[in-house]
């Protein structure tokens, strides 16, 4: 392994103050575990669309992006993501509806009463986010075939997410730049991996619509991406707190006057 000499303006841990890395530690420990919770809504949004709520597959990022191709949105929804918040004769009894051709004559008498027992408290109208399932109107937008995420809500949950991850690692990145990793270049590449693979996992949710396996690069950025955060937080961590102090930043202290610390 290299052993690259310490740049004049490189600190480790051990030569910042406690009270800097305290709050390292506490920007460590809410991004971790917003991370966390971030993970299990992205499986909760997204596993259960290929018809299998227990796992994320290939089918249900394809299904997410480019749609099912075969049943309609509500339909898709009641299958994946919606099953479990509806009783399933309910839900049978949407799902017949809407194959039967979605007659608004039974959407009054056997459907609209299920809607606003199980579903307003959500989906009113209130919330720009979420499908307005407020009147037949509203749900009749909802009962054609699916075709995925609109190009518009791409756009609109791509900018957030490019503002949001963008800064998540800054943040990472600031504070795993002063753990000692040799080489320096391995370094230099885990700071800059979520960040290519970022750009990777949003311009592959377009592409999916077009070409299906770039669903895989979805995946596979995603995962990246979260290896990367994992490895850079568990290093800070254990280098901030736990490890001894590096042989060549003990050997600059020990020549320094006046080291940071």
């Amino acid at each position: 392994m290299s052993e690259e000499p310490l740049h004049r303006l490189y600190f480790h841990y051990s030569e910042l103050p406690y009270s800097l890395r305290v709050v390292y530690t506490a920007a460590l420990l809410v991004l971790g575990l917003a991370y966390l919770f971030a993970g299990i809504y992205l499986f909760y949004s997204y596993s259960g669309k290929d018809g299998n709520p227990m796992t994320l597959s290939y089918d249900d990022v394809v299904i997410a992006y480019s749609g099912s191709g075969k049943s309609s949105r509500l339909e898709s929804a009641l299958r994946g993501p919606m099953s479990a918040m509806l009783p399933r004769e309910d839900s049978n009894t949407i799902i017949v509806w809407l194959q039967e051709g979605a007659e608004r004559a039974k959407f009054e008498s056997a459907i609209r009463p299920i809607l606003d027992k199980r579903c307003m408290t959500c989906h009113d109208g209130s919330n720009p986010h979420l499908v307005n399932l407020n009147g037949y109107d509203n749900v009749q937008k909802v009962t054609e075939r699916d075709t995925g995420a609109g190009i518009f809500t791409l756009v609109r949950v791509s900018h957030i997410h490019f503002f949001g991850i963008t800064f998540i690692f800054f943040i990472m990145g600031s504070i795993f730049s002063h753990a000692y990793v040799r080489p320096v270049w391995f370094k230099c590449s885990v700071v800059a991996l979520p960040f290519v693979c970022l750009v990777l996992d949003i311009s592959s949710w377009y592409f999916t619509k077009l070409y299906h396996p770039f669903a895989w690069v979805v995946m596979l950025g995603g995962a990246v991406m979260a290896l990367a955060f994992a490895y850079m937080w568990v290093v800070s961590m254990y280098q901030m707190w736990f490890s001894r102090t590096p042989q060549p930043v003990a050997e600059r202290q020990s020549g320094d006057i006046g080291v940071v610390g």
